[in-house]
């Protein structure tokens, strides 16, 4: 672990190397699993402002889902996730035709109907953030279904860090990703 500002992060970030194989896994992270995506008090302000034309593009099944669950859910530990299909699926996510998992907020982002991507924490997989009073915690969640893109990473050499280098950014700030680089690159030197 090291400290960046107010960030404890583990070394894992900058050690292990990471790229999605969605070939592999279908998107296997958005719809396996018992928990929805985790989101932040502003984005759920945002799901409720961008839910009409996110919807479009959206599955029947989605729809529903979020139509009686609302754009996000509140767990009994007070923490808002996107709802789920069904205690599966996240209501956002939809299929291409090779049947691989797609979010349907992002899809909206890349037809130009919404400004937003999708939620941080989807953006950030496989780097978890775990806010505390004093700090943040930024770690690494290992899970089997992504075994597939450690080996894909590690044959292309892309660390964690690198391969999420845009929602880094987009959580913490340039300079913040300027720090970790620093720390990154003296620690293959050492």
């Amino acid at each position: 672990m090291f400290q960046l500002g107010k960030t404890i992060i583990s070394e894992d970030i900058i050690e292990k190397d990471f790229v999605c194989n969605l070939s592999a896994c279908k998107g296997a992270c958005c719809i396996d699993g018992d928990a929805g995506a985790p989101l932040e008090a502003d984005e759920a302000k945002i799901l409720e402002d961008i839910y009409p034309k996110v919807k479009p593009f959206l599955r029947k099944e989605g729809i529903m889902a979020i139509e009686s669950q609302g754009v996000f859910v509140t767990t009994e530990e007070g923490e808002l996730e996107t709802p789920l299909i069904n205690d599966a699926d996240c209501a956002y996510v939809i299929f291409d035709e090779k049947k691989v998992a797609l979010c349907g907020i992002e899809e909206a982002y890349n037809q130009g109907e919404v400004s937003w991507k999708k939620p941080v924490s989807c953006h950030l997989y496989p780097i978890r953030v775990q806010n505390y009073t004093e700090f943040s915690a930024v770690n690494y969640h290992k899970w089997q279904i992504c075994d597939d893109a450690c080996v894909l990473g590690k044959e292309l050499q892309i660390p964690i860090y690198k391969f999420v280098k845009e929602a880094l950014i987009r959580k913490f700030g340039e300079d913040w990703y300027m720090e970790l680089e620093k720390v990154a690159n003296s620690k293959k030197r050492s």
